[in-house]
């Protein structure tokens, strides 16, 4: 390896070093070193990734620096810094103490840094496994309560058989296209039929990984049980990087026929139900769980249309989504105390007694809803214009609907914030890293709701 492609390369060996001193040199060390070192570190590799140009050739066999991962590795980076900053206030109130459970973040960036480098099927698919086995952990760590463990085991199990589609999907892909390079994969007209079942497979491996309906159901649990900031982290990261592997395959491969039906049906029914279900919820984590099923349908909807449109809508909708999904629930996070603040009830009155929290909330819930100005209504017009354009008319007035019909439990939970005044004494002041956390978030939907261009270049940029 040389110098220039080590250089290219960098922000996978920052997480990477950096994972496992937190690791090893962990015991000695206080809890506010460790976040201070894992925030460095994702910074430091969000920053090298931004600013160091795409290389054309593999840095390394099976890894390259393409222009997807110059999008993607800054984006991760994001969401694991501002998940370790909300995480350091939650954790010790929680007494959630030890170097486990930012080495395991950082652990599952370093796999996230992977994933959009992988120029072969057998790296991406161990990328995405990676990431999923951090999460079993992340999920399961608060030994405190009792739900933490049964959502780490139910998403164990049930990601176990989404690995083994994933795996098998990937096999018969190989099979039929004589290689694992993803350049070459390419389907021969005698082997049509085992490219076909290969990606028949493989999408129900990633419908799983994306909480689509009907492989949707450890999602609401798995969200309630999980610590909060660990939800933030689960709800966006692991989404994107699940997308990102779609995306990157149909990148090589021509668009099937085949395929259009069984995504359709993803996408409405996750659209439709996703909405549905979370209308019915008392509970603020399972409402926003399945309203993260509705939001996947709508990027199965995009990545329907085959275009090069609907792939950017892909990207900006992930972008927009982290952040939307950071500022939920990180604020639910900083507002949680000796217990989880779940019920909807109990976020009476919050945007008077805790101002800053309550209104990172309110702004994150009307951002999901698609309110202008917010960077959700940006993120929602493309994806339906994206629809529209690429001629799924009647799937795109379906999503439009649906997602009119969603205003209605995000809308209530502002209604609570701010329309109900609460006789409870105000919750403890906000600390500085979650603070920080949250405005950062919320500074990311306002700025991209008001001026997007930069992203959009960006995202532009990254599809070349």
């Amino acid at each position: 390896m040389t110098l220039t492609e080590l250089y290219c390369l960098m922000p996978i060996v920052i997480t990477g070093c950096a994972a496992l001193f937190v690791l090893l040199c962990g015991p000695l060390l206080l809890s506010s070193s460790l976040t201070a070192i894992g925030v460095t570190a994702s910074a430091a590799a969000g920053i090298w990734a931004a600013f160091t140009a795409p290389a054309p050739i593999q840095c390394i066999p099976g890894l390259a620096f393409t222009p997807l991962a110059q999008l993607l590795i800054p984006l991760f980076s994001f969401a694991a810094a501002l998940t370790l900053l909300l995480s350091h206030g939650y954790n010790e109130r929680r007494i959630l103490k030890g170097e486990e459970y930012p080495a395991t973040v950082l652990f599952a960036l370093f796999a996230m840094c992977v994933l959009p480098c992988a120029t072969n099927m057998l790296i991406l698919f161990l990328a995405l496994e990676s990431v999923s086995f951090a999460f079993y952990i992340l999920v399961s760590m608060d030994l405190n309560r009792a739900e933490s463990g049964e959502a780490g085991l139910k998403y164990l199990l049930m990601g176990a058989v989404a690995a083994a589609f994933t795996a098998f999907g990937f096999a018969l892909i190989f099979t039929g296209s004589g290689t694992l390079a993803l350049s070459a994969a390419l389907a021969r007209p005698e082997n049509r039929a085992i490219i076909s079942a290969g990606w028949g497979v493989l999408i129900l491996g990633m419908a799983f990984k994306l909480s689509l309906v009907p492989a949707h159901l450890w999602t609401p649990d798995v969200y309630q049980g999980a610590p909060s900031p660990v939800a933030a982290f689960l709800s966006t990261s692991s989404k994107v990087a699940a997308a990102a592997l779609l995306l990157i395959l149909l990148g090589h491969f021509p668009p099937m026929t085949e395929l259009r039906v069984p995504l359709a049906a993803l996408s409405v029914l996750s659209m439709v139900l996703g909405n549905l279900a979370a209308l019915r919820q008392t509970n603020i984590k399972r409402m926003l769980a399945y309203s993260s099923v509705a939001h996947m349908g709508y990027l199965a909807l995009a990545l329907l249309t085959g275009s090069r449109d609907g792939y950017a809508a892909v990207l900006l909708y992930g972008a927009i989504y982290t952040a939307m999904n950071l500022a939920a629930f990180g604020a639910i996070s900083s507002l949680s105390f000796e217990e989880e603040r779940e019920q909807i009830t109990d976020f009476t009155g919050i945007g008077f007694t805790a101002p800053v929290r309550g209104g990172v909330l309110a702004l994150a819930m009307i951002s999901l809803a698609g309110i202008p100005p917010t960077a959700g209504f940006i993120g929602k017009f493309f994806i339906f214009y994206s629809a529209l354009k690429g001629g799924i008319v009647p799937l795109a007035i379906v999503g439009i609907l649906s997602a009119a019909a969603s205003a209605y439990f995000y809308l209530r939970v502002v209604a609570q914030l701010y329309m109900h005044r609460s006789e409870a004494p105000a919750p403890k002041p906000v600390g500085f890293a979650e603070g920080l956390a949250l405005c950062a978030a919320s500074a990311a939907i306002l700025v991209i709701g008001v001026y997007p261009g930069p992203l959009l270049e960006m995202v532009e940029t990254a599809l070349r």
